[in-house]
């Protein structure tokens, strides 16, 4: 397995600190969700008109673009159009950078459309976004999160869209924080449909300054309450041999610890469970 992170863990970095930092940490690719202020990284020239000179850095410095985290809601039906546009500019920068996962959510409203309505939406738009040119050399992968974190509704939305490039980016904090399902449960479900991961730790301390709502806060992978090594441990008995990426949500919760600090520490954490499971 190799080791990625994700951009929203270092809103405050250019590219160039991002490769020279993903480099000097050990890390093996990464994961765009923003650069600077622009969230969608498919509106910067570094991806569209520049892109070829973005893929050229990555070679260079001995790094992957493991994927592209976009803003695509499939359940949203108000939102389809722009989903469409959206994976119309990811799909030539997928192919400039030699990747192919491209992470999109459910969202929608439950509410409003029930899970069968919402479910509907989303096959509709996504075989919209299927049917583009090259879309068919991109994989397609839908982030337990949202309204679509329980393995049953996970499932129910892919095998409803039924496309061999679509799958999961699985978020492994989330089945057992919002879903209840253990690390255990959760894989021997949706295990198969996993293509790509993302990796946080938190703990349940309600009292504590920077709880959230619901009580649980980010800590330093490998001390909360998450089962991180078990979850790698499924992966890698399962053949999976993909990314283990490291989402640090600094992006929306600015508290917490700096990049310069929390990544090397996921890396030497990562790196020692690696060689012990």
């Amino acid at each position: 397995m190799k080791l990625s992170f994700t951009t929203l863990g270092c809103p405050k970095w250019g590219l160039p600190t991002i490769l020279a930092r993903a480099k000097e940490y050990g890390f093996d690719a990464v994961d765009f969700r923003g650069l600077g202020e622009k969230l969608d990284v498919t509106l910067l020239r570094e991806f569209s008109t520049q892109v070829d000179a973005t893929a050229r850095m990555f070679r260079d410095a001995g790094l992957a673009v493991s994927g592209i985290s976009s803003s695509i809601r499939l359940c949203d039906p108000d939102q389809c159009t722009a989903n469409v546009e959206e994976a119309q500019r990811t799909i030539p920068a997928l192919k400039a950078l030699g990747s192919q996962f491209v992470r999109v959510y459910g969202g929608g409203s439950i509410d409003r459309h029930g899970r069968e309505g919402a479910v509907k939406i989303a096959r509709e738009c996504m075989h919209r976004i299927l049917a583009l040119p090259g879309a068919s050399d991109v994989q397609w992968l839908l982030e337990t999160h949202d309204n679509w974190i329980a393995s049953h509704d996970c499932l129910m939305l892919l095998n409803a869209i039924c496309a061999p490039n679509v799958g999961l980016v699985w978020d492994i904090a989330h089945s057992p924080r919002f879903a209840g399902e253990s690390v255990d449960m959760a894989f021997s479900k949706i295990g198969s449909k996993v293509r790509n991961t993302h990796l946080k730790d938190c703990r349940h301390e309600p009292d504590h300054a920077q709880a959230s709502l619901d009580g649980w806060r980010y800590v330093t992978p490998g001390t909360g309450d998450i089962q991180l090594r078990r979850a790698v441990q499924l992966l890698r008995k399962a053949g999976y041999d993909g990314y283990l990426t490291f989402e640090h949500e600094k992006r929306w919760h600015p508290e917490l610890a700096e990049p310069e600090h929390i990544f090397p520490a996921f890396v030497q954490w990562a790196r020692q469970v690696l060689a012990e499971v």
